[in-house]
């Protein structure tokens, strides 16, 4: 009985071991191919920002619907190396696609976006009417 548990517990961290994404060459954390976000409000405002380095900005796809802010993107890249005794070919696909739920205070036909240093920036301003009043005095009569 101690053998039986004893290897339930050895083969599946071997395995583990075998089939972590990095020992094919891919990254550590999983979650690493996902893009990290920053997020900030002002008062007239939000501010959407990916850090999705390595990339030129024709390989982004950013679409609007409705209320929903779509970004993805995918890379098929593709070698070969051709020698007198072998020839090696190699290719990789790497995407990620986001999307985020916007507040029905925006003004999506504002939207505006820029791709520099890595960083993949949102100008998403708010409607008007969602905007700050400005502090007033009511007269009395």
């Amino acid at each position: 009985m101690s053998l039986t548990k004893k290897n339930e517990v050895l083969f599946p961290a071997f395995m583990n071991e075998i089939f972590k994404p990095d020992w094919f060459g891919g990254t550590e954390n999983a979650r690493a191919a996902v893009p990290a976000v920053n997020i900030k409000e002002s008062d007239s405002n939000f501010e959407l920002e990916l850090f999705v380095p390595g990339r030129v900005k024709d390989d982004f796809k950013i679409e609007i619907d409705d209320t929903v802010l779509s970004i993805s993107a995918e890379i098929n890249e593709e070698s070969e190396e051709v020698r007198e005794n072998f020839t090696r070919k190699e290719f990789s696909i790497s995407s990620f696609k986001r999307a985020f739920t916007l507040p029905d205070t925006v003004a999506t036909d504002k939207i505006e976006a820029t791709y520099e240093g890595g960083i993949l920036k949102f100008n998403i301003p708010k409607k008007e009417e969602a905007l700050p009043k400005p502090k007033r005095m009511i007269e009395l009569k």
